[in-house]
């Protein structure tokens, strides 16, 4: 089975028991305190990925480090993950689930790579223009990549949204390469 629809399938089981639980919001923010940590510390990645290291012993260190800092459902979803063998799938469940839960409430990430950081007065510019194109509640992630040169790029969904210098530039070269007109000389 493929990895992430195994974690699809345990996020979305888990957000079912926190609707009901009516603690989605609390599991969420659990969800987002996994991710973080687990995507900031390599040893602790490399520890979940470790086929040397025995399930029980890794569910130890779980829980010692998230035990006070998390809700009783997520404790037991990182004991479910033991007992089928799957604790791998721990972090890739906690950005499913983030993804999943803010799609239920009808937020949207929009991902905008610039060359530069974005000023507070043009996020706010483009998360509003972002809200009136989707009708919806939008998060926005800025992330710098210098080599676009200018412009951006944008990403809302499965929308993609290239006004990047280098996005043109590429766009120019590959209708010179794909042009069949002959220059006369």
């Amino acid at each position: 089975m493929n990895e992430s629809r195994a974690a699809i399938r345990y996020a979305k089981a888990i957000l079912s028991l926190s609707l009901d639980s009516k603690k989605a919001d609390i599991i969420d923010a659990d969800m987002l305190l996994i991710a973080s940590t687990v995507e900031e510390n390599v040893d602790l990645q490399l520890m979940l990925n470790s086929p040397i290291i025995k399930s029980e012993q890794k569910k130890s260190i779980l829980v010692a480090i998230f035990d006070k800092k998390v809700d009783a459902i997520s404790i037991k979803l990182i004991n479910l993950l033991v007992e089928n063998k799957r604790l791998a799938l721990l972090p890739e469940v906690a950005k499913q689930y983030i993804f999943i839960y803010d799609k239920h409430k009808g937020n949207q990430v929009a991902k905008v790579t610039t060359a530069i950081p974005l000023t507070a007065d043009l996020e706010k510019k483009v998360l509003a223009k972002i809200k009136e194109i989707t009708g919806k509640n939008v998060t926005l992630e800025n992330s710098v990549d210098p080599t676009i040169i200018g412009g951006f790029i944008l990403r809302v969904g499965d929308k993609q949204f290239d006004t990047s210098i280098l996005g043109k530039m590429n766009n120019l070269r590959r209708e010179f390469e794909n042009s069949t007109y002959v220059a006369k000389v």
